[in-house]
């Protein structure tokens, strides 16, 4: 059965494929970024929200940017101005969500030129430019190499195993965010579950 709805089509693609190019975005950027900022802290630095080797906003914003200026992959000049502004928009949409959840945002370009309220900063909107025209003209291309081989099989299962995995970490990170404001019923789930996968 899973194997069966994994075969379904979403934006002319089948979900197998957009669920592994989503996992392998979530973790090269993890890698990505850990890497940078554990430079700039000069300290081992993990990016991620949970403590899993995934950073989600990667995946979407990835195949956000992939599936809508699909389109414009030939008009260059084009797919580098949309490219600045559709991730810059998912970048603010991201903060305001997440000032609403957790009451912060796990980035601040307040030091740096032209920024909008430390969440958005015109460096950083440039920069999504040009990942645009890499992620067209070589990154999903590897990264199309990479999940075409190995066997649909491995990666079904593969895949099932790492979002469930995330799915645990990530409800215990919230869990230790916002213990504070669960009900006393829910706080006991929460604490069950962490006791079944450890601290």
């Amino acid at each position: 059965m899973l194997f069966h709805f994994l075969t379904h089509t979403v934006l002319g693609t089948d979900l197998y494929h957009v669920i592994q190019w989503f996992l392998a975005y979530s973790i090269l950027g993890w890698v990505v970024e850990s890497i940078y900022m554990s430079i700039c802290n000069r300290k081992l630095t993990n990016r991620g929200f949970a403590r899993s080797p995934i950073c989600p906003i990667y995946g979407v914003g990835a195949l956000s940017v992939y599936f809508l200026l699909r389109p414009f992959a030939e008009n260059l000049p084009l797919l580098y101005v949309m490219g600045c502004i559709i991730p810059t928009l998912l970048e603010f949409i991201t903060a305001k969500i997440m000032l609403r959840v957790f009451g912060e945002v796990w980035w601040d370009y307040s030091e740096k030129p032209l920024n909008y309220q430390g969440i958005l900063c015109l460096e950083s909107t440039i920069a999504w430019g040009f990942y645009t025209l890499g992620l067209f003209l070589f990154l999903q291309d590897a990264v199309e190499r990479f999940v075409d081989s190995y066997s649909f099989a491995v990666g079904s299962v593969m895949s099932t195993l790492i979002v469930t995995l995330y799915m645990a970490d990530f409800l215990q990170s919230v869990y230790k965010v916002k213990k504070e404001e669960l009900p006393d019923s829910l706080g006991e789930l929460f604490e069950e579950i962490r006791a079944m996968i450890g601290k």
